[in-house]
């Protein structure tokens, strides 16, 4: 497997909350989730929990030995947990979490797992790309936000909503009917999206965290068959140059209402049986 890797902060002045390694046949991205008021309950930070628990999925990846891709999360989350549970508030709602993306291949096959909002895009060799994603977040951040609709921005009013929102948002995480992401309890890894395809039946795969897929959407910039050709034309540092573009020429359209940067990561992984 040939893999090229790109990340790029979204703001100099904090740390990339993003995490992307490889080790033979196999590659890990997180997407650290940056909540506000998580300093005061970690003293390590996001950066620090995605950058731990992707070298610790790697580690166990290296191995080579076929286990299971869910059980490889659930330890790994494990102990994370435990080297900062006595040190931290990590069931708090605002400590460390991440999303995952794992591929591996495996002798004639491809295997993947994804937790929360990450994406994964598979070349396929007849037809257009498939795109896997874990929608849960998503479905979940919508129904929770539907008391926002018509509220002005920026009012009182809007702001005791938004806070409420956000509560219940939290009250969904890792919990049935909500939606999954790594944290403290090993559990969440039993719910993670998995799959896996002949590699025959591909020509590559990508993996883009949240902030690199809004080149899609909501930018609109290309589609999922156009990242494809970006990726072979300039490579996953030439998917987030684009990203980057489009993050400022909205912020000029849009002005406060457009979204802030976002940590931007990709990893292009080619050549998949060799």
């Amino acid at each position: 497997m040939h893999v090229s890797l790109a990340t790029s902060a979204g703001r100099a002045d904090r740390p990339n909350e993003d995490f992307v390694g490889a080790v033979p046949g196999a590659v890990v991205l997180l997407d650290g989730a940056g909540i506000p008021g998580a300093e005061s309950v970690c003293l390590h930070g996001v950066a620090w929990y995605t950058h731990r628990l992707g070298g610790t999925l790697l580690g166990y990846l290296s191995r080579g030995d076929g286990r299971d891709l869910a059980a490889i999360l659930a330890t790994a989350i494990g102990e994370i947990a435990g080297e900062h549970g006595d040190t931290c508030d990590i069931a708090d709602p605002s400590s460390p979490q991440a999303t995952v993306a794992v591929v591996r291949a495996d002798h004639d096959r491809l295997e993947w797992l994804l937790l929360a909002d990450s994406f994964l895009v598979l070349d396929q060799a007849d037809g257009g790309p498939q795109v896997v994603t874990d929608e849960r977040e998503t479905t979940a951040r919508r129904d929770c936000s539907a008391p926002l609709a018509g509220l002005v921005q920026g009012t009182p009013e809007y702001d005791r909503v938004r806070a409420s929102c956000v509560t219940a948002l939290r009250a969904c995480r890792n919990k049935p009917g909500g939606y999954w992401i790594a944290k403290d309890d090993p559990r969440a890894a039993r719910e993670a999206v998995t799959g896996r395809r002949a590699l025959a039946d591909l020509n590559g795969v990508a993996l883009l965290s949240n902030g690199a897929s809004r080149i899609v959407s909501p930018y609109g910039r290309t589609d999922w068959p156009g990242v494809l050709d970006l990726l072979r034309a300039g490579g996953p540092a030439g998917v987030i140059a684009q990203v980057r573009q489009a993050e400022v020429q909205g912020a000029e359209v849009q002005g406060a209402d457009a979204q802030g940067p976002d940590d931007a990561t990709v990893a292009h992984c080619t050549h998949l049986s060799r």
